[in-house]
C-alpha cells in the first residue's frame, strides 16, 4: 500500500496493491508507466469534482499536455466518515474531457 499526500484533503490517500492492480488491468494506458502522475494529480490537481454516482467520492483531475497528445489524469478518491479521516483511491484513468460531477474547487 502507498500513502499519497493530498493537501486538498489535508491527509494522505491510500493506494492499495489491489486498487493498483485494478487500475493496471482496466486502464493500462495509465499504469504502470504513469504511476507518478497519480501522486502528482493528488498533490496538485487542476480541479476537484464531486462524483455524481458516489456521494462520498471526489474526482481529482490534472491536465498533462505531454500525455498521449493531451489528457486529464483523473483519480477517484472515496472518503470515510469525517471523524475517521480515511481516504482511499478506488480507480484512476485518462480522459480527454471531464464529464462527471460539479466542480468543488478549481485552480485559479
Amino acid at each position: 500500500m502507498a500513502l499519497l499526500p493530498c493537501p486538498y484533503l489535508h491527509a494522505e490517500v491510500d493506494l492499495s496493491a489491489e486498487r493498483e492492480r485494478h487500475i493496471a488491468e482496466r486502464h493500462p494506458d495509465l499504469l504502470p508507466t504513469h504511476r507518478d502522475r497519480i501522486a502528482a494529480t493528488l498533490a496538485e490537481p487542476d480541479q476537484v469534482r464531486r462524483s455524481v454516482r458516489f456521494g462520498s467520492a471526489r474526482l481529482f483531475s490534472r491536465w498533462y499536455t505531454d500525455l498521449r497528445g493531451g489528457k486529464h489524469v483523473v483519480v477517484v478518491v472515496v472518503s470515510g466518515p469525517v471523524a475517521s479521516g480515511h481516504h482511499w483511491v478506488i480507480t484512476a484513468y485518462l480522459a480527454r474531457k471531464l464529464a462527471e460531477g460539479e466542480a468543488e474547487w478549481k485552480r485559479s
